[in-house]
């Protein structure tokens, strides 16, 4: 299965989000001092508490403010935070071997951190699942088994001063506004351009900030393939605080071969054929300033012919193809995909050359560490490949769902 079944939308994605609690703040008693007594000195103010920056956050849930941490010596203070979380749906025009409802853990994760200091880490432990928009919803087990398993994100860092960093491990992608897990975004299944997009690769990366410019530099395995030839890269300028910008781009400069007894690189689920191959452009912009969190972002890919990537030619079981791209755009946007199932483009959606609209809502509610919201969403599709698309037998060109996850960000 190629990322939970690759596909590419232009659509609408909204969240709303009603926010209780928090962090008491603390302040000195505001009662005048009586006549001919001085008034008392303000009362010292404590630190500010800090969210951990990693897992990253976007909206409308907020990660806990006081996160727990304990002394681990001459190595600093070591950060203890996590995600609990289970989720039910219900779906129209189920594919193959699955439920109109099911239920399940979405998020039983545990991260370690050190953000301190000459030599810091990042440690995820646990479980999960990746909900995603027109894709089969597979189980935790079988996520974590035939994904990322049970260690999905570790690195190791070094950091000689506060804007120059080295690290390297099982590394979030620099590509796309969208990340891994559920409690990270916007909606529960995020939109379909996170599809065209790797989640993890192995590798190391680069990272320099300049004033209001940050850049970062990987090398790395692309969609997990184990083969270490992608190069991705991205660039962050930060107007001010309430907008900011993303270009990032990646793509593998050698082909990765198609699976077989003398190449088998494909060692999960995770790594799709042609989207391991392509080439990705990204572009992205976050208005940032309560109550509203925007990020329109606009996507590109690009997968080559090239007989070095599937087999053709005499006494080849598979058939040449020609070379296919997309292009994205998330918030409010249209699709569209080139090539034609008769010029030989490969399939990077719901047949070759088939096009994707979705729109999802989510309501939010989130009180201190606690957190709860509904999705509902509907993809459409129009000129797709009969068997390729939703219901048992790949025929229906639409599906609703609707789901609830419920958990704690502690």
């Amino acid at each position: 299965m190629n990322k939970l079944k690759k596909g590419i939308i232009a659509g609408v994605a909204a969240a709303w989000a009603m926010l209780g609690g928090g962090a008491d703040i603390a302040r000195a008693d505001d009662q005048p001092a009586a006549p001919g007594e001085q008034p008392s000195p303000p009362a010292e103010q404590p630190a500010a508490p800090t969210a951990m920056t990693t897992p990253a956050m976007t909206a409308p849930l907020v990660a806990n403010p006081n996160p727990m941490s304990f002394d681990a010596g001459p190595l600093g203070p070591v950060y203890v935070t996590g995600a609990v979380s289970g989720l039910g749906l219900w779906q129209n025009n189920k594919f193959p071997d699955q439920q109109h409802a099911q239920a399940s853990l979405s998020n039983g994760q545990l991260f370690l951190q050190k953000t301190e200091g000459l030599f810091q880490y990042y440690l995820d432990v646990g479980a999960y699942t990746f909900p995603t928009l027109g894709a089969p919803y597979f189980s935790t087990a079988t996520t974590v088994g035939d994904f990322f398993g049970p260690v999905p994100m570790a690195y190791l860092k070094v950091a000689p001063t506060d804007d120059f960093y080295i690290q390297g491990g099982k590394l979030p992608t620099l590509i796309g506004a969208e990340d891994a897990f559920t409690f990270e975004n916007f909606n529960i299944e995020r939109g379909l351009l996170w599809a065209q997009e790797p989640i993890f690769s192995r590798g190391g990366q680069l990272g320099y900030t300049q004033g209001p410019l940050a850049y970062a530099l990987s090398w790395n395995d692309g969609f997990y393939s184990n083969r270490y030839t992608w190069l991705s890269g991205s660039a962050t300028y930060t107007l001010d605080p309430a907008n900011s910008f993303v270009l990032a781009a990646g793509g593998n400069f050698a082909h990765t071969a198609k699976v077989t007894t003398t190449t088998p690189f494909f060692q999960t689920t995770a790594t799709p054929l042609f989207q391991n191959n392509e080439t990705l452009f990204t572009l992205a912009y976050t208005y940032n300033a309560a109550p509203w969190t925007i990020t329109p972002y606009f996507q590109f890919t690009h997968v080559p012919a090239a007989s070095s990537i599937v087999a053709c030619g005499p006494g080849s079981s598979s058939a040449c193809v020609s070379s296919a791209s997309t292009i994205g755009g998330a918030i409010l946007a249209n699709y569209s995909s080139t090539g034609s199932l008769t010029t030989g483009a490969p399939n990077l959606l719901y047949g070759p050359g088939s096009n994707a609209w979705s729109i999802t809502f989510t309501p939010t509610y989130q009180y201190k560490i606690f957190f709860a919201r509904a999705e509902i969403s509907h993809v459409g599709t129009s000129s797709t490949t009969s068997g390729l698309v939703f219901g048992p037998s790949g025929t229906n060109t639409t599906q609703t769902r609707v789901m609830l996850e419920v958990g704690i960000l502690f």
